[in-house]
């Protein structure tokens, strides 16, 4: 069974194709600064705009709203949903926790968030991402936060078998200006940020763009703030009954775009696994089955 809609933005691109002109003018002007761009009055979002506040009206009924103070409580749940912790999020999980094993609800919520994570990825917008992950024309740079540095560990180690000129950086900010010096435009920065979001992950976001550096940033539902300079963005369903967040969907989201940069430059790429394997043979650091 597909998920129904959960976020404002879930619902404007299930809508999109069925807006007026002026009606998609106003939902890529709240798209490009989202949430933020609605969370105003019914005037001043329309005028923000360029657009008329009968549009607006009409838009928000056309996303399933009564009128704007719904569409504009929606958007304001979201903002405080992007910004709470592990307590209030098992308060949420708990107090809305339908009958079963843990399991079962865990399982369930994992398989939701698949669903709605890969039905939201845009081919196109991916097949690009992954040219430029596989471009070794320019370096690449992988970075993650605090919870997510393991999935830039993990992004790196594959990456680094299948091209050269890969960077893994270090989960230290203050390190960070050493590697900003060394990018140039060509380059690319795969970024890992989900809510909390962190405040220096977008500061090195904003310097790497300023130097001609591809964002490729993979998020949360939400959206990091990264977003705003990111050339390409990639949000993943996270929500399942914990405190924590899950790291799932973003993982296989993740191992496709391994799974398409290696078929993108197969050739280099077999040779140099036979390479690789050859070093592995003579540092015998693997135990080898005849």
């Amino acid at each position: 069974m597909t998920k129904p809609p959960s976020t404002v933005r879930e619902l404007i691109r299930d809508q999109y194709s069925a807006l007026t002109q002026s009606e998609k003018k106003f939902a890529n002007a709240l798209l490009a600064n989202y949430p933020a761009a609605g969370l105003a009055s019914i005037t001043i979002v329309a005028s923000n705009a360029e657009v008329s506040t009968p549009t607006v009206a009409r838009m928000v009924q056309k996303l399933g709203f009564k009128g704007y103070p719904q569409f504009h409580q929606a958007l304001l749940k979201e903002l405080e949903a992007k910004g709470s912790g592990p307590t209030q999020r098992r308060a949420n999980w708990a107090s809305e926790a339908p009958e079963g094993h843990l399991l079962n609800r865990f399982a369930q919520a994992v398989t939701e968030n698949l669903g709605q994570t890969f039905s939201n990825v845009d081919s196109e917008q991916f097949d690009a991402a992954v040219r430029q992950l596989a471009n070794t024309e320019g370096r690449l740079y992988v970075v993650g936060g605090r919870i997510t540095r393991a999935l830039a560990d993990y992004a790196f180690t594959h990456f680094q078998a299948i091209r050269q000129r890969v960077t893994h950086m270090t989960s230290s900010s203050a390190t960070w200006p050493h590697y900003v010096l060394d990018m140039v435009e060509g380059d690319t920065l795969l970024m890992f940020d989900v809510r909390r979001y962190e405040t220096n992950l977008q500061r090195l976001a904003e310097l790497a763009a300023e130097r001609g550096v591809s964002v490729i940033l993979i998020t949360d539902q939400w959206s990091s703030p990264i977003n705003s300079v990111a050339a390409h963005t990639f949000n993943c369903w996270v929500e399942i009954p914990s405190a924590w967040d899950s790291n799932i969907s973003t993982m296989m989201l993740l191992e496709a775009m391994i799974s398409a940069a290696q078929e993108e430059r197969w050739d280099e790429t077999r040779a140099r696994y036979e390479k690789l394997d050859s070093i592995f043979d003579t540092t015998r650091l693997f135990r080898k089955f005849t």
